[in-house]
């Protein structure tokens, strides 16, 4: 991979209203202009889950530009090119996650939903911001990748052995 240039990513899941999005502001953030995130999903909910909307905020994130997409939008001409596609869904939860083609590394990275949260608000937020705290170690292990010294199999291997690891 090249030196100097900014590579996307792009974090699927289902409705693309809670982990995508908080995998897309925190890629953003820890990226440090290396990486350049984005979100979307198969089935997209329309808006971007309450509880995850309110901790972004909290924490200083941008969210006015922050929506629920189709994953579709990243395959029409014009569209970004994606290096990475990461889908962040929970098999155990059920979901079906969306295969993205071509030639972009792919990785599964499954998170808990914190749109699956039960109980009072203040445990759905306490839910949320434990997930938000597993992703982040996530993508600050994926950022500090020396992507420009591995291979395409090295970088598939690296991301794999990532979903593994204890979050």
């Amino acid at each position: 991979m090249a030196e100097n240039r900014v590579y996307n990513v792009l974090f699927l899941c289902t409705h693309n209203s809670a982990r995508s999005v908080m995998a897309e502001c925190l890629l953003n953030r820890e990226g440090k202009g290396r990486f350049r995130g984005f979100s979307a999903g198969n089935q997209p909910s329309g808006r971007i889950n309450p509880s995850v909307r309110e901790l972004l905020e909290r924490l200083g994130f941008p969210t006015a530009d922050l929506r629920s997409k189709n994953w579709d939008e990243f395959a029409l001409p014009g569209a970004p090119q994606m290096d990475f596609i990461v889908t962040v869904c929970d098999n155990a939860a059920g979901e079906v996650c969306p295969v993205w083609p071509g030639q972009p590394i792919s990785a599964h990275w499954g998170f808990p939903d914190p749109s699956g949260a039960e109980g009072s608000e203040a445990e759905k937020a306490a839910f949320t911001a434990a997930v938000f705290g597993q992703i982040e170690r996530r993508i600050r292990s994926f950022a500090s990748l020396p992507i420009t010294s591995l291979d395409r199999m090295a970088l598939k291997r690296r991301m794999d052995e990532m979903a593994r690891a204890e979050s």
